[in-house]
């Protein structure tokens, strides 16, 4: 594996022989060894977007491990987020969707130190993109996405983005200096800006996809070297098809080209 992650800022971690136990399953894969297990356990995910997508990314990553995770949204829990956020319970239903989450994460794994953020994203959140390992954009709208592009662009921060609405879903892996961004995968269409309030969204597909969020985001801190980089990769739950689309060579945004 070869580390594709920024080095730690204090002196690493190390797994105790209770959390070796309760990652073994991890451990003896040969692709994650002690080494990966304790990269996770070093490193610090921020999830933007605490919806379907964030919630199903957000509960991977903590039970597998991950020492630090931010989880950033404005929002409440509604009832009608019930179906597809698994990790609110019917209780949570007016909470703050970072405070509910926070709970139910600590309570999943009381390893894991969850900090909350509750103002909308924009460019002053740039000091918490730098000091993450990886940056899962889960949110929901084009001018969000634009601008957590760009700050993990000026940060190097790897980023994860997923996208999913009715039976469909997206994912796309950037990691500055190794591959091109969301910008130059934006120019080749014209993302419309629809909500699943408007077009609707089938549960098990947005779970899907941040549960792939998910793993993508961990093998980036663990470095793995097979990472799909300058593809799209998409999700037809109809069709039940993955297919990968590789980004033309040349295709550049205004920021890779002025790097």
């Amino acid at each position: 594996m070869n580390s594709t992650t920024k080095l730690p800022k204090s002196m690493p971690k190390s797994l105790t022989n209770t959390q070796a136990m309760r990652y073994n399953r991890h451990i003896v894969l040969p692709q994650v060894d002690l080494d990966g297990q304790e990269a996770l356990l070093n490193a610090h995910a921020v999830v933007i977007g605490v919806g379907g997508l964030g919630t199903a990314a957000a509960t991977s990553l903590c039970a597998s491990g991950v020492g630090k995770i931010t989880l950033i949204d404005f929002d409440i829990v509604e009832q009608t987020n019930l179906p597809r956020q698994t990790l609110y319970k019917e209780d949570d239903v007016n909470k703050r969707k970072v405070d509910a989450g926070a709970t139910h994460l600590k309570a999943l794994n009381s390893h894991c130190e969850i900090n909350v953020v509750t103002v909308p994203f924009d460019n002053s959140h740039q000091d918490i993109i730098a000091d993450a390992n990886v940056v899962l954009d889960c949110t929901d709208n084009v001018e969000c996405r634009d601008v957590i592009n760009t700050l993990c662009f000026n940060t190097q921060t790897p980023l994860v983005s997923g996208a999913a609405i009715r039976f469909e879903g997206q994912l796309f892996v950037a990691i500055p200096g190794k591959s091109r961004c969301y910008g130059c995968l934006r120019k080749l269409f014209n993302e419309p800006n629809l909500s699943c309030v408007e077009a609707g969204i089938f549960s098990p597909v947005v779970n899907i996809i941040g549960t792939y969020q998910a793993m993508l985001a961990m093998q980036v801190l663990m470095g793995f070297d097979n990472l799909p980089l300058n593809q799209l990769i998409t999700f037809d739950g109809l069709r039940h098809e993955w297919q990968h689309w590789t980004l033309p060579d040349g295709l550049t945004c205004s920021l890779c080209s002025s790097d």
